[in-house]
């Protein structure tokens, strides 16, 4: 299993304090910086290793950064601490945002970026949670990750600690049944303390959402179900720093985060093809500079 890199665990800590104290504006800054940072990577290893969800990654990186920068209590160091905040990435095929944003943080070392998706590399195609720290549980399969989340949420109840808990899934991943039965049980149980981002991009492999299965009103569906929804920019700081306050009603918290898929590149942009396709050299080049 990989180990914490613990010089740039206190490198991530500076940041972090510097992002608590700073106005709303600066914040949005430097959150930015580092998302920038994370899709750079995220081109770099996609088109290394000659693999990956580019689209997706790059639509759900500004959540990760606000996550994992400003939001989750858990410390890289301690990946394992009881108390602490867990986040799973449910739409595990979209990995390299994930691991990118754990090594910028210190979880392991950022030069085993490089190694994705290579031969027996801890950085496969899906998270692995016994080769990884900071994987709460291994992801791939959809509508997997909404249910052990909704576990996670009720076991820390039981456990009297203060930890929350975060899931991200895709939209297309909505359309899996499990998950509308994880939500029942999630508001049956009143998991004030569990907190679900739909990354809300409108493409899945293939077609857009609407054209395969129509989930709008999403905001009304999931409030139907019992959770506090809060419909946002994904791609907007403060808006997402928002939206990970506190339940104001004692109900999960379910937050539609809409996105562009392929954010921050001109050509991959809301583009169903780059749900899975790999850049060429010259598109690497190209994505680098525009991410610059």
């Amino acid at each position: 299993m990989l180990v914490a890199d613990i010089p740039q665990v206190e490198v991530w800590r500076s940041h972090r304090e510097q992002l608590l104290s700073s106005d709303v504006e600066a914040r949005s800054s430097l959150l930015h910086e580092r998302a920038q940072d994370t899709r750079r990577s995220i081109v770099t290893m996609i088109s290394h290793a000659g693999l990956g969800h580019i689209g997706g990654d790059f639509s759900v990186t500004d959540i990760l950064t606000v996550l994992f920068d400003y939001v989750l209590e858990a410390d890289p160091a301690d990946p394992q601490k009881d108390d602490r905040d867990r986040f799973i990435l449910s739409k595990g095929h979209c990995a390299a945002a994930l691991y990118s944003t754990l090594a910028h943080c210190g979880y392991f070392a950022v030069s085993e970026l490089t190694t994705f998706m290579a031969p027996l590399s801890p950085l496969n195609g899906h998270p692995n949670r016994v080769k990884i720290p900071g994987v709460e549980t291994n992801t791939g399969p959809l509508g997997h990750g909404l249910p052990v989340a909704v576990g996670a949420a009720l076991g820390a109840r039981l456990r009297g600690t203060s930890g929350r808990v975060f899931v991200v899934l895709g939209d297309g991943e909505m359309q899996e049944g499990s998950n509308w039965e994880a939500l029942m049980s999630a508001s049956h149980y009143k998991l004030d303390n569990l907190f679900v981002v739909v990354d809300r991009n409108r493409l899945q492999q293939g077609a857009r959402t609407e054209d395969t299965n129509g989930l709008d009103p999403l905001d009304e569906r999931l409030a139907s179900f019992g959770l506090e929804v809060r419909s946002i920019d994904g791609h907007d700081y403060a808006q997402l720093i928002d939206a990970f306050a506190p339940s104001t009603s004692g109900s999960p918290v379910a937050v539609v985060a809409n996105t562009i898929k392929g954010k921050g590149v001109s050509f991959i942009e809301d583009r169903v093809e780059w749900h899975h396709k790999v850049p060429s050299p010259e598109q690497t080049e190209q994505a680098l500079q525009e991410l610059s």
